[in-house]
């Protein structure tokens, strides 16, 4: 059984952002940034965009994107830069609506009720040091 508040914050339905962070190895530019806004068909037939899509850094090489999904269907990313001939080098998310993940390491967590704002929920996991922990009832699980 899945915690009811993890499936809160990860389910389509709640139409929370996911932002990542992809290394591709191409340059990219302001023509690709418009296609993946615009949308891909997959080859399976399903329709793909993102929300957003802007450049973050290019090295000779490589380029670094900033991607926002607002529903996020099975491998969108990869898939729809394989669909471009981009191989995905590195992709990371940092953010699930408001909950950035900045330097939080892995399985770190700590508490949080559905009491508490997006705001106050931002602004500790970029202040703390300590674990994050999603509480909905009596029901407490890691991210």
């Amino acid at each position: 059984m899945i915690p009811n508040g993890r499936r809160h914050v990860t389910a389509p339905e709640t139409h929370f952002d996911k932002t990542y962070h992809v290394q591709i190895n191409s340059i990219a530019d302001e023509a690709l940034l418009e296609t993946l806004r615009n949308g891909i068909p997959a080859s399976d037939g399903e329709f793909l965009r993102v929300k957003n899509a802007r450049m973050l850094r290019q090295g000779e090489h490589n380029s670094w994107l900033e991607i926002i999904l607002d529903e996020g269907k099975n491998r969108q990313i990869r898939r729809m830069l394989e669909h471009l001939n981009i191989e995905v080098l590195r992709l990371l998310r940092v953010a699930i609506g408001p909950l950035a993940l900045g330097d939080l390491p892995k399985a770190r967590h700590g508490c949080w009720t559905k009491k508490k704002s997006r705001r106050s929920i931002a602004r500790w996991v970029l202040e703390t040091t300590r674990p994050l922990l999603l509480c909905d009832s009596d029901h407490y699980f890691d991210l």
